[in-house]
Order: C-alpha cells, then structure tokens, then sequence
C-alpha cells in the first residue's frame, strides 16, 4: 500500500512558506498527494506552490492566512470548501530568543497562540473529521527542546513540550481509530529562519544543523511506528545524554548555557547585538 493509499489523496502543511513546511510539501507531492499550503508570507507561498506544480504535477492551493487569527479554522474552511483533509502537518511555529522578560507579554502569548492554541483549533476540526472517516495521518513538529526547560528560550520550549505531548496523546485516542499521529522532535534545522538567528557553535559536541528535507523524510517514514521520535542520529544522542545520563538539573543547565553562548548572551541576562 502506498502513502497515498493508506492516508488518502489531499495533505493540509501549516507553516508552509519555506524551509521545513516546504520540505514537509515537497516531500508529499513527490509521495503524489494534493496540497493545501497554508502561510502568511503571500509571495513565497505562491513560490512554492508554483515550483510543486511543476515538479510533481499535483494540485497545490496556497491559502495565505495568519496562523495567529482567532477565526483562522474558519478562513482557511471558507478557501478549500468542502476539500477533505487527509494528512496534516502543523510545522508553524513562533520563537523568541533572549532573556524572558526582555521582551513584552504580548511576544510570549502570540508564541503561545501560533504553538498551542491554533494547533489545538485545527486538530480539533480537521483531526475530529479525520476521526470521522476513520483515516488520516498528523504530524505535529516539536524540538529536542521539548525535553528539559530551556533558558532564553522558555516559552518556546514549553510550547514545544505541549506540542510534543499532545501528540502522544492524541497517538493513543487516535491510532486505533484510523489516525496516525506522531510528533518529530527535531533539533537546529537549517531552515532560513534559524539561519537569520546566525547562531554560534555550543559546544563541540553539538550536532550540525539537519537539512529540512532529511527532517521531513525520517518524520513521514516514522509515522505510524511510534508517538513521537528525535530527529538525526546526533540530536537522538543528544536527547539521550540529556533525558537519561544527566540529572535533570544538569540537563537543563546545559541548555541555558549552550544559548547563552550560541547567542552571545551576557552573565546579567542581556544580549550582546547578533553577529
């Protein structure tokens, strides 16, 4: 049986503009699903979606709506009409590096909007339909930071543990009703976003950022075989040095000071500008 076969013929990717929502696309037009792509970013969306066409001759609707919008179940409802969703992939995600209260309450509450609550909106409609039919397949994308708290990245940690959990609930409500779910944990991706950040080097030992590409194929052949994995062979090192090896304290020390360096970030909690 094929991907097509087993999930159906329309995949919905949220966060699909560029870097890992369109390798998640690419990945699942050459597995010959139609896609509906959904971002903010109009000009690269419609990029995107162009460039599928051409590649793998499938149908592609880019629906250019902000993830963050209370009704946005409703806006991307009214653009596919009556459009099945037969795999998702919610990959949309907003971040914050720096100190916690170095930036306003409204930064860390659109975080939590765009990574906890849209995402629940959206399982809730398209998951519950796909409960309905009794098929479909969800990934939700997480981060090895979803493991342990993470400091200058508090928010966005939290976030990515919710996502990561959720997942593996739904995983067990959801699998012997016809759904897959699974939640890929991922690490440093090198995707244009991280990029910008132009991070600095932890530590040695840390894992070279993976290509999106690489993420999306180990996520979509994982899917179904269990509730959640790591990403990369060095990230699943990591993620085992720091769940099982480490005291907790320790783990958690670790990723503050690996930011810390990664960004430039001073012993008082101010940052110094990014390189």
């Amino acid at each position: 049986m094929t991907f097509k076969d087993k999930y159906g013929p329309t995949a919905l990717v949220a966060g699909a503009s560029e870097g890992m929502g369109a390798a998640y696309a690419f990945a699942l037009a050459a597995r010959g699903l139609d896609l509906v792509l959904i971002g903010r970013r109009n000009q690269l969306l419609e990029r995107t979606a162009n460039q599928i066409t051409e590649q793998f001759g499938v149908k592609v609707l880019p629906v250019c709506c902000d993830l963050s919008d209370a009704d946005v179940v409703k806006q991307i409802n009214d653009a596919i009409g009556d459009l099945p969703v037969d795999f998702l992939v919610y990959n949309a995600a907003s971040s914050y590096i720096g100190p916690y209260l170095a930036t306003g309450l409204a930064t860390h509450q659109g975080i939590a909007t765009v990574n906890m609550l849209t995402p629940l909106s959206i399982l809730h409609y398209f998951g519950g339909k796909m409960v309905e039919r009794r098929r479909g397949g969800i990934v939700l994308m997480s981060s090895i930071a979803s493991f342990q708290g993470s400091g200058y990245l508090a928010t966005y940690a939290a976030t990515k543990a919710f996502s990561r959990v959720l997942a593996e609930g739904l995983w067990y409500e959801w699998g012997p009703l016809g759904v897959d779910v699974i939640a890929c944990c991922a690490g440093a991706t090198a995707t244009p976003n991280y990029l910008q950040t132009k991070p600095g080097k932890a530590s040695l030992l840390e894992p070279k950022p993976q290509l999106p590409e690489l993420v999306a194929e180990e996520c979509l052949n994982r899917i179904a075989t269990s509730p959640s994995f790591v990403s990369g062979t060095g990230n699943k090192l990591v993620a085992f040095l720091m769940q099982y090896l480490f005291s907790r304290k320790r783990a958690i020390t670790t990723m503050g000071n690996g930011m810390q360096k990664m960004y430039g970030i001073k012993d008082d909690g101010t940052l110094y500008p990014f390189k």
